[in-house]
């Protein structure tokens, strides 16, 4: 038996969480997309722990640590855990209803999708390599008022809906690819109490759209035919 913890195996939860740090640290331009692609590759095939060490040696933020080592970002010397995140609306609403945080979304070769009632963070990062995500916020409980997405897909795809009192701001950059908002299919309605909602990253040889749509189980009324019922 091994007394060594960085010998230790990891799980797939450390290669998500490892995943998703990548993917933040390519939304904030800290890594080329090839090199995003080859430490993904990297971290998947990672069997323990002194595996990802590398990979992470050079972003900052939270990674996973063998058991017993202090959970610290790397290259921070003592640096804190960050705290539970508290719902904007739940404390706007008084609600005190639990749901689930999702930090991240991922697909590789494959789909994944984030829809219903879920509690986005400050931050949220989407990474689609020939796949595809589905974001869907309009029942999401957001975090903070402010929300900023970093969306990066390389021959996939990212959609991102939103209900009509959310704020969208897309800056995103299309290579080959789209990253744009499309026409809203419901009318805006914003105040200075919306949501405001920020999309960034890159699009490579793939696409991501933001559309404004109804709320779910909302349906357009049919006009009646003449003389009908």
């Amino acid at each position: 038996m091994t007394t060594d913890p960085s010998q230790l195996r990891i799980s797939d939860a450390d290669r998500h969480k490892v995943a998703e740090l990548l993917q933040g640290a390519a939304g904030e331009g800290r890594l080329e997309t090839d090199e995003l692609e080859e430490r993904l590759e990297a971290t998947y095939a990672a069997k323990i722990y002194a595996d990802l060490v590398p990979i992470v040696a050079d972003i900052p933020g939270e990674a996973p640590t063998s058991p017993g080592a202090p959970v610290v970002p790397y290259g921070v010397s003592g640096a804190p855990t960050r705290p539970a995140p508290v719902s904007f609306e739940k404390a706007a609403a008084g609600s005190a209803v639990p749901v689930v945080h999702y930090p991240s979304s991922v697909a590789i070769m494959g789909g994944v999708e984030r829809k219903g009632v879920w509690e986005i963070g400050a931050t949220h990062s989407v990474f689609t390599l020939m796949g595809g995500a589905e974001i869907d916020l309009r029942e999401a409980r957001f975090a903070q008022r402010e929300v900023t997405i970093h969306a990066n897909t390389c021959m996939g795809g990212v959609e991102i809906t939103v209900n009509a009192w959310t704020h969208v701001i897309v800056d995103g950059v299309g290579i080959m690819g789209g990253f744009a908002q499309d026409r809203d299919r419901v009318e805006a309605q914003l105040d200075q109490n919306s949501p405001i909602v920020r999309v960034k990253g890159v699009a490579l040889m793939g696409g991501v759209s933001v559309v404004r749509k109804p709320m779910p189980g909302e349906r357009k009324r049919k006009r009646k035919p003449l003389g009908g019922r």
